[in-house]
């Protein structure tokens, strides 16, 4: 989330902005790709555990949302600049969806947590001189005809850049090192390799000189069930911001419901393939801020039946609401408003229910109703140029057999979470300078 402290998805997540390059180009072209985007309590997913039920991985998600909202209680996102530092405090914490890449030539696979609020890219690599465990084999780039170590005196790393005060060792490599609040850390060299995605048609695309921090010590609360972090960030070198150029600055996806007792993955797609269009788009501009790693939007209301309540930090309540003002991301479950905000849109949401009230059985969400009883109010939220019109399951989320509940939270800040946008097809245009939405069955998308 930012060179200070990146706190998404119930979780806190904030990488370093790495380095700066011009886009690599496709080796195979076409009209676009699409790849499966993996919840990672999915049965498609190697996080998954047969023995929690389906409650216990709603309630295990919603968890890593109210952790992210505490913290942002008391930490003010942890924006605070430290470009010259070469070590960032960020927290680490897992993401909701998994990418699978493939790294090097020959093709390595790599199965790593997804993030589109963090832009570096890292996987452990051999070797590992102090590495956590991990389950699937590590990368070896001395397997790697493509494998290239970024030299010092690249361009790309130096501060200007790179963004950061990158460090250098005997060899003349250049390095990253990335420090999260809870002591974790990942550090290694800055390289560049082919990185293979597969598509849903079976045809590979290629695409050379990649930019990724090869992880030789990693350490702390990492999952052994994953190899590192896909950054799917605004800034220049997530895997976004690097395959620009190559993909026309687009990518889409469509997350499939949480009530959904399939196995379809979620769909993430690249370049002509993550064109949203249609009669029942609706569009709102893409907000470029500092760090330039989120994706931000301007909410400039949220309407509960038809009562709208336009947006509120606290500070000026007839103030029009600040541009940029809440952040997009699917890694964040569910969606956090500034407190002032939410009080209100709580207060509203309340008048409108007539249900007994319940309490969560985890004691993580405050306002809570008997499932029998319960009828949602119309929720709909009011971006700058697009209404767009929740289904029930995309504002309440059912956390036991006879138990629903708001999945809306305050906190300091804005984040659009995953629950929200489940069943729509969500694009992002950067030349554009959009995000658009358009409602979709997520289990049939194509």
């Amino acid at each position: 989330m930012s060179s200070g402290r990146r706190c998404l998805s119930l979780r806190l997540v904030t990488l370093i902005s790495l380095l700066s390059i011009a886009a690599p180009s496709a080796e195979a072209t076409g009209t676009g790709f699409t790849l499966s985007f993996i919840r990672r309590d999915s049965p498609n997913s190697p996080f998954y555990n047969s023995s929690h039920s389906h409650f216990t991985r709603v309630q295990t998600a919603i968890s890593r949302s109210v952790a992210l909202a505490n913290r942002l209680a008391t930490d003010r996102f942890g924006l605070e600049s430290k470009s010259n530092d070469p070590e960032s405090d960020i927290l680490s914490a897992s993401g909701e969806y998994l990418m699978n890449v493939s790294i090097g030539s020959p093709p390595f696979p790599v199965l790593a947590i997804a993030d589109t609020g963090s832009d570096l890219i890292w996987t452990q690599c051999k070797p590992c001189s102090n590495c956590y465990d991990q389950k699937a084999p590590i990368f070896d780039p001395e397997h790697s005809s493509t494998y290239k170590p970024v030299s010092c005196s690249a361009s790309q790393c130096t501060t200007e850049a790179s963004g950061f005060q990158p460090s250098c060792d005997g060899t003349d490599h250049c390095q990253y090192s990335v420090r999260y609040g809870d002591q974790s850390y990942s550090q290694g060299s800055v390289a560049t390799d082919t990185f293979t995605l597969g598509s849903s048609s079976g045809q590979p695309v290629n695409f050379p000189n990649v930019v990724f921090g090869c992880g030789f010590e990693n350490q702390g609360t990492f999952s052994s069930d994953g190899s590192g972090i896909i950054g799917l960030g605004h800034g220049p070198t997530s895997l976004i911001g690097q395959l620009d150029k190559s993909i026309g600055g687009k990518f889409s996806y469509c997350l499939v419901p949480l009530s959904s007792k399939g196995t379809k993955s979620s769909e993430i797609n690249f370049g002509e393939n993550a064109v949203v269009s249609g009669d029942d788009v609706v569009s709102t501009p893409l907000v470029r801020k500092d760090p330039s790693t989120f994706y931000s939007l301007t909410l400039e209301a949220i309407t509960v039946g038809t009562e709208k309540i336009a947006f509120a930090d606290g500070s000026d309540f007839g103030k029009a609401a600040e541009k940029g003002n809440i952040i997009i991301d699917s890694g964040t479950t569910l969606t956090i408003l500034p407190d002032s905000f939410y009080s209100l849109v709580e207060a509203e949401v309340k008048k409108q229910v007539d249900a007994k009230r319940a309490d969560d059985p985890s004691d993580q969400l405050s306002l809570c109703y008997d499932a029998a009883e319960f009828k949602a109010p119309k929720i709909v939220a009011n971006f700058e140029g697009a209404d767009v019109k929740l289904k029930d399951f995309n504002a309440w989320v059912l956390v036991s057999d006879d138990v629903v509940c708001f999945a809306f939270t305050g906190s300091n800040l804005g984040i659009y979470g995953n629950l929200a946008q489940m069943n729509f097809l969500v694009g992002y245009d950067k030349e554009g300078m959009s995000v658009s939405f358009k409602p979709a069955d997520c289990t049939k998308h194509n």
